[in-house]
């Protein structure tokens, strides 16, 4: 009578037990399945948005910037402005009389970068003047800022007016020290010339050099410029012009923000993948917290058009270095 007493208790506390451990996975498994869209939301359209492009409103024809004011209308998130927001001059008149009623409308959201046509104005003084404390130190007119899970970094390439853009500049300086404090978060940085351009009317800029070396070896992921007045996008690479898969930054020219003029291809640079110079438009990045999202998207009527995505360069770097450990 003992023994049936005992396999009985045994019996019942292997029920009890069974029942708990199932109630324990059940949970677990309720809980996963309201984890996943959270997991999923990090690659998803509620990850916040840079969009915008260069070269926008030219006072002899504001077609163009008016064009591309209305695809930022209906795109919600940070307005990127990349320099020669307003010509010819970069005045206050120019500023309020051609920015304004275009882009302007978005100045709430915008984060610039000057060109050369604002220096046309002393200091840029109209630049500085039309966005405030948007644009930075108004004698240095860089800065940076965190948007989501990303580092933005917006730089003057008018090297001359802010003490230069090499290594040893104040700008160099500073953005060695930015991106040392953001190691471990994806990096974005625009400017206003690019080191890579196939433009026919400017091309090249080899003194944006001593930046793109500082974010390269920083593991920055894009950059974003304009001057030429056109859409190109270049492959992964490194600060020399060779292609690099794993470490090469990817650059985007956005030049098509509006402005009529010098709109016409030379030869494709190398590691050029994709290039335009019909279509006014606005770059939209979509920033997830491990990778991005791109996508040029095109003024009314017109059909070209872009898209892709990339991973961050921090995680193949922290994955390495947990590798070697």
């Amino acid at each position: 009578m003992r023994k049936v007493d005992f396999f009985t208790v045994l019996l019942f506390f292997g029920l009890v037990g069974s029942m708990a451990a199932s109630g324990v996975r059940r949970k677990n498994k309720s809980a996963d399945k309201s984890a996943a869209p959270a997991a999923l939301a990090g690659d998803s359209t509620s990850d916040p948005v840079l969009v915008g492009a260069g070269d926008i409103a030219s006072c002899d024809d504001l077609a163009g910037a008016r064009a591309t004011a209305q695809l930022i209308e209906n795109i919600p998130g940070t307005v990127f402005a990349a320099g020669d927001l307003a010509y010819p001059d970069g005045s206050d008149e120019n500023f309020a009389n051609c920015y304004a009623p275009t882009w302007g409308r978005f100045k709430d959201r915008t984060r610039p970068a000057p060109g050369n046509h604002e220096y046309h104005s002393d200091g840029a003084t109209g630049y500085v003047r039309y966005f405030g404390a948007a644009a930075g130190d108004p004698k240095k007119s860089y800065y940076s800022y965190d948007l989501g899970a990303w580092h933005i970094i917006a730089l003057n390439s008018e090297c001359a007016a802010v003490g230069g853009c090499d290594a040893a500049s104040p700008q160099g300086q500073w953005l060695r020290q930015d991106l040392a404090k953001h190691s471990r978060q994806c990096a974005l940085a625009y400017f206003h010339k690019p080191l890579f351009s196939s433009g026919a009317a400017h091309g090249n800029d080899p003194l944006m050099k001593p930046l793109w070396e500082a974010l390269y070896h920083a593991g920055a992921d894009i950059v974003i410029n304009g001057h030429d007045h056109d859409y190109e996008r270049f492959g992964l690479q490194d600060p020399q012009g060779n292609a690099d898969p794993k470490h090469g930054i990817r650059e985007f020219v956005v030049g098509s923000g509006g402005k009529n003029s010098h709109r016409v291809m030379a030869a494709p640079k190398p590691n050029s993948e994709v290039r335009s110079a019909d279509t006014f438009g606005v770059l939209k990045l979509t920033l997830h917290s491990k990778s991005y999202d791109w996508e040029f998207v095109p003024e009314a009527g017109k059909s070209f058009t872009d898209s892709g995505g990339g991973q961050c360069h921090y995680l193949r770097t922290w994955e390495k270095l947990l590798v070697a450990r």
